[in-house]
């Protein structure tokens, strides 16, 4: 799945500050990696760090405002906005300089002191005239003109963060760090600086000025504009054209807890859906059950509508006792002592030919699986000619990243339900059924052999996709998809380990 917001980052400044000591810096923004989150919604469109307090009395200087600490998924790309963007916003500098578009030069001057000083009570006008005030006016445009300097400087390089790996402190890294001493938590990557507190008037005594009636207001924080793109971390991506079964084929998996949405037309899916596959010690699964089938959307709904018109579900629990009760079985969860592995599949959109010239939903969502380990191929056995789809499925990830289809390991032949005979099948229904499987794996072990590479990126040699029917829809042959996909799973997590 990918997210994205887009926001100005507001790191704040200053503390106004007059007859006392100094203000406390504004708050500095930081961006944080984190495991246990899953989504970009705690993220707010205009995070705003905290202001710096104010300077007090008896030379007491305002305390610095702490940090913002914003917390994203693992797998969160951070983009800082270009200058023709048209979400971005305008920076502090282009923010002020469209305030004062249309000001006379004297009504510049008077705005930019305005927001730069702080005087005391009729006191502006005189302070304007002194030498000592004019030099720090000087002084303080000179510090501007820096860092304005600097900020250009910053922008030659953008801000650009892939976070797919949680932040550790230094000390928590190393093993030998001693014990009993307090470790530092990370705060992540800087990416706004908070503005420099107010100075007071004791800042600008000198031998001819004893008594300032002048203080700064501080400088103004940064403002940037991100955007933030999660790209989940599915261990397996499922793709295929629309109406081949990738949704029943999730709920079938999950035993029904992925809640996707499941009709008879294309396009049931919009964004991509991530569901976690438990797996036991003997290869069992959540849905691993006899008998189960797994309807349309529509028919379970009407189904549900029907007990509940007819009062078959009138003894139902309510929110609370359905919570109290799903807490103790949580606890009670036989599956869970068994569970010996698990892994995370995603439900992608259908994807259809020209996807790439932006027919149907286009192909952006394959950012989502860039980094699975490995990508399965559904198909829809009934279809005419299902090696046909699989050419342009195997087409469309290419022409999105070359590449990319390496990252496929198996074929599901979908919506295999004559293969197991039936009442309602005949043999020559039967017949042609296998003869069809038997062409796509022909197809499948001839025209799509996947290369394999070194570390280095050299083709040491080829493989061949697995192939397996199924039926998702009467969880028919989910075993030996779940089998081969821990397979993977396994093998793909093995090489990580190994190269890091």
């Amino acid at each position: 799945m990918c997210e994205q917001a887009t926001g100005a980052m507001a790191a704040l400044p200053f503390t106004v500050n007059s007859s006392n000591r100094n203000g406390g810096r504004g708050g500095d923004v930081y961006i944080l990696p984190t495991p246990h989150l899953t989504t970009l919604s705690s993220v707010t469109a205009r995070p705003r760090a905290q202001h710096g307090g104010g300077g007090q009395g008896t030379w007491q200087n305002g305390k610095n405002a702490p940090p913002l600490i914003i917390r994203v998924p693992l797998g969160t790309i951070v983009r800082e906005l270009p200058p023709d963007d048209p979400r971005r916003s305008k920076n502090e500098y282009e923010a002020e300089a469209e305030a004062l578009q249309g000001l006379s030069p004297q009504e510049r001057r008077a705005k930019m002191r305005e927001k730069r000083w702080v005087h005391y009570p009729e006191y502006a006008d005189d302070n304007a005239q002194r030498e000592d005030f004019k030099h720090a006016e000087r002084v303080l445009f000179a510090q501007e003109r820096e860092r304005r300097r600097m900020r250009r400087l910053r922008a030659e390089n953008p801000i650009y963060l892939d976070l797919d790996k949680p932040e550790e402190a230094a000390e928590a890294a190393d093993p030998n760090a001693p014990l009993g001493h307090r470790r530092s938590e990370p705060m992540g990557h800087l990416i706004a600086h908070g503005g420099a507190g107010g100075l007071g008037n004791p800042a600008f005594l000198s031998s001819t000025n004893r008594s300032p009636k002048w203080a700064t207001r501080g400088a103004e924080g940064e403002r940037i504009s991100l955007s933030l793109e999660l790209k989940l971390l599915a261990d397996i991506g499922l793709v295929g054209m629309p109406n081949a079964g990738k949704s029943t084929l999730l709920r079938a998996l999950t035993g029904g807890r992925a809640r996707t949405e499941v009709a008879g037309y294309a396009f049931t899916t919009l964004n991509p859906i991530v569901a976690v596959v438990r797996v036991a010690e003997d290869g069992s699964f959540d849905g691993d059950v006899e008998g189960a089938v797994h309807e349309e959307t529509r028919v379970e709904e009407a189904h549900e509508r029907a007990l509940l018109d007819s009062g078959a579900l009138a003894d139902t629990l309510t929110r609370n006792q359905r919570r109290a009760q799903d807490a103790v079985l949580a606890e009670a969860d036989p599956f869970a002592a068994l569970e010996a592995f698990r892994f995370t599949v995603a439900d992608n959109p259908g994807l259809i030919e020209h996807a790439s010239a932006n027919v149907g939903l286009g192909h952006a969502f394959l950012r989502s699986m860039e980094r699975s380990h490995a990508l399965v191929y559904v198909v829809d056995l009934s279809m005419p000619e299902p090696w046909e789809e699989l050419r342009v499925l195997q087409d469309e990830l290419e022409q999105y990243k070359p590449g990319m289809s390496e990252q496929a390991r198996m074929v599901v032949a979908n919506k295999a339900d004559l293969l197991a005979g039936g009442a309602d099948a005949s043999a020559e229904e039967i017949e042609a059924a296998r003869a069809k499987l038997k062409r796509l794996e022909t197809f499948v072990a001839e025209e799509m052999r996947v290369p394999v590479r070194d570390a280095d990126g050299t083709v040491v040699g080829g493989r061949s996709l697995d192939v397996v029917p199924i039926s998702a829809k009467f969880s028919m042959n989910l075993k030996k998809v779940v089998r081969l996909m821990r397979t993977y799973v396994e093998e793909a997590r093995e090489r990580k380990a190994a190269s890091s």
